[in-house]
C-alpha cells in the first residue's frame, strides 16, 4: 500500500486500519479463532487507537499507538491467549499498516521542508540585497594641468601665446 497526500492519503490509511480492526474482530468473532475474549478487547482498544490517529492525519501518534498493539499482541501470545497464526495474521495487517503511516511521516515531512523553502525564498525574495562591496563609490576625477601635475596651466600653450606660429 502507497499513501497519498491530502484526503485519499488519510482516507487509504483510515481503510488501513480498519482492515487491521476487522483482522481482530474477525478473530474474535469465531470460538476456536486463536484468540481469546480479553485479549480481543485489549488489541481492539489498540486498534481504534491506531484508527483514530490515522482518522486525525496523525500518522506519528498512529505509529506509536501502533507499537503498543504489537506489544499488547506479544504479551498475549506469550500468555496464551494468541496462537501463533492469528497472531502472523494480525502481524501481516500491522505491517502494512506500518508502511502506511511511515509513508505519511515522510510525505509530512517533505511537506514542511517544502514550505520552509518556500518561506524562505519568499523572505529572500522580499529583503533588497546589498551592493556588492566590489563596486566602490568612484573618487575626484584627477586635475589637469601640465606635466609637473600642479594644474596650474590647465589650458595654457607655453610659447605660443596665440600668435598663430606655424
Amino acid at each position: 500500500m502507497t499513501l497519498g497526500q491530502g484526503a485519499p492519503g488519510r482516507l487509504l490509511l483510515a481503510c488501513a486500519a480498519a482492515l487491521l480492526a476487522a483482522t481482530v474482530l474477525n478473530a474474535c468473532a469465531a470460538p476456536g479463532s486463536g484468540l481469546q475474549r480479553e485479549a480481543a478487547t485489549r488489541l481492539q482498544a489498540r486498534v481504534l487507537d491506531v484508527s483514530q490517529a490515522s482518522s486525525r492525519n496523525d500518522p506519528a501518534a498512529a505509529l506509536k499507538a501502533l507499537e503498543g498493539l504489537e506489544a499488547d499482541l506479544s504479551a498475549a501470545q506469550a500468555k496464551g491467549q494468541v496462537s501463533e497464526e492469528r497472531r502472523r495474521s494480525i502481524i501481516t495487517v500491522a505491517t502494512a499498516v506500518r508502511a502506511d503511516l511511515n509513508d505519511a511521516v515522510a510525505a509530512q515531512a517533505a511537506a514542511a521542508k517544502a514550505a520552509e523553502d518556500a518561506r524562505a525564498a519568499a523572505q529572500a525574495a522580499e529583503e533588497p540585497s546589498p551592493a556588492p562591496a566590489s563596486q566602490a563609490a568612484p573618487g575626484p576625477a584627477p586635475a589637469q594641468g601640465d606635466a609637473t601635475g600642479n594644474g596650474a596651466d590647465a589650458g595654457k600653450n607655453k610659447g605660443d601665446k596665440g600668435k598663430g606660429k606655424n
